[in-house]
């Protein structure tokens, strides 16, 4: 990896209705741009070591954090926040704002995990704007994968996914397993009036998301990030307000790649990612001529040899333009 950069330049950007949303800028001021879309929905920049992945002396990057959640404001779950105006077209939207804002002609666009869902989007809707992307563990958040994510997976850790819906079954008299959707149960209840009971449904959904992503990655390792509370409730409130409705995207990016067919991108996936299969980014692939596979035998929902890959599909990348 390259070595990680430190922003030379941040700010809020008002994106309307009293929602401000942060991006940072590192890298070379002349470089080529690249955005860094986070995964999640709701998981922020973190540390900040999506720099590692991009050359500083090559590219511009710059990266925000999705309305909702890390330091743009105010966050999900936070009274003045706006959810039911929290969709992907506004994302979408967002980042073209930022473009604009930052002067940027077109840029490349690199995205992880949930990241790669709205990188798909973005290029959809802007596809003259987008130089080229770089996906890793790769999604489009249709509602097969969804159903996959939260209830089939399920077959896998049983006893994990029993404590989620039975939690679900005591907190919302509404639900029953088997007779709806676990993921509309636990999004009803990030809405609860009540912030214990946000809380608690936070907690909850946090240790099936760490239980899921655990085969390749070395076994069940508890994020210490939901024992806080100011992350948990944004992360889990995003993330089950945007699975509950597949994304917001109809129809979903899979069935609209003819329309991005032209741009080089590279699908990292690893084969051990349960969470997310491999599935996702073959089926991309068969139907994006310009597109390059590379799925990692042994490794998960990330992993080392993934990342080098997604460093490597990076200098591919920009080698490649003009």
């Amino acid at each position: 990896m390259h070595p990680r950069a430190t922003p030379h330049t941040c700010g809020l950007l008002d994106v309307g209705g009293g929602q401000s949303v942060y991006w940072e800028e590192s890298g070379n001021p002349r470089g080529i741009p690249a955005l860094y879309v986070h995964g999640g929905p709701g998981g922020g920049l973190g540390a900040g070591g999506y720099t590692m992945k991009l050359d500083p002396e090559r590219f511009r990057v710059l990266a925000f954090e999705q309305r909702g959640c890390g330091r743009s404001t105010p966050r999900a779950g936070d009274a003045a926040h706006d959810l039911d105006a929290n969709t992907t077209a506004r994302l979408v939207a967002d980042m073209e704002q930022l473009r604009q804002d930052r002067g940027v002609e077109a840029w490349v666009l690199n995205g992880v995990s949930w990241g790669s869902t709205l990188a798909l989007a973005y290029a959809q809707a802007h596809p003259e704007r987008t130089l080229g992307l770089v996906l890793m563990a790769v999604t489009t958040t249709r509602r097969a994968e969804v159903d996959w994510i939260t209830e089939g997976v399920g077959t896998l850790y049983p006893e994990a996914w029993n404590r989620l819906a039975t939690h679900a079954e005591l907190a919302d008299p509404g639900y029953r397993r088997g007779q709806g959707r676990l993921v509309e149960a636990y999004a009803a209840l990030m809405r609860d009036p009540d912030p214990a009971v946000r809380r608690a449904a936070a907690s909850a959904w946090g240790e099936w998301e760490d239980t899921h992503v655990s085969i390749g990655a070395g076994g069940l390792h508890r994020d210490p990030s939901w024992q806080d509370e100011a992350w948990a409730v944004p992360f889990a409130t995003l993330v089950t307000h945007y699975w509950a409705h597949d994304a917001f995207l109809d129809p979903p990016v899979l069935d609209r790649v003819a329309e991005i067919a032209h741009l080089p991108a590279w699908l990292i996936h690893g084969r051990l990612d349960v969470s997310g299969p491999a599935s996702t980014p073959w089926l991309l692939h068969q139907r994006w001529p310009a597109s390059t596979l590379v799925v990692v035998e042994d490794e998960g929902h990330g992993g080392p040899r993934m990342v080098q890959a997604w460093c490597e599909a990076n200098d591919a990348l920009a080698r490649g333009l003009p």
